[in-house]
């Protein structure tokens, strides 16, 4: 696996987590304490989140894969 890949699960896994999450935070029989747990830690993955999507976005693109040749007709030359 190399790096792009790795950033691209982690958002992802960061993402599924906030909506879940979410999801959770709905549940009226939470307590207030674990609701404020519940935020604290959905503040938490929102900043890892975000320095992720940073580093995603500040990291150099990767050099673009040379296209396909084409094959057409040769250029020929009648020597005498």
């Amino acid at each position: 696996m190399n790096q792009p890949e790795i950033f691209d699960t982690d958002v992802h896994a960061l993402q599924e987590l906030l909506r879940a999450a979410w999801k959770q935070l709905g549940d009226p029989s939470l307590t207030a304490f674990t609701r404020r747990e519940l935020r604290n830690q959905m503040k938490q993955c929102t900043a890892d989140l975000r320095s992720y999507l940073q580093l995603v976005a500040t990291r150099p693109s990767e050099p673009a894969k040379e296209a396909p040749r084409s094959f057409s007709k040769p250029e020929l030359r009648i020597l005498a």
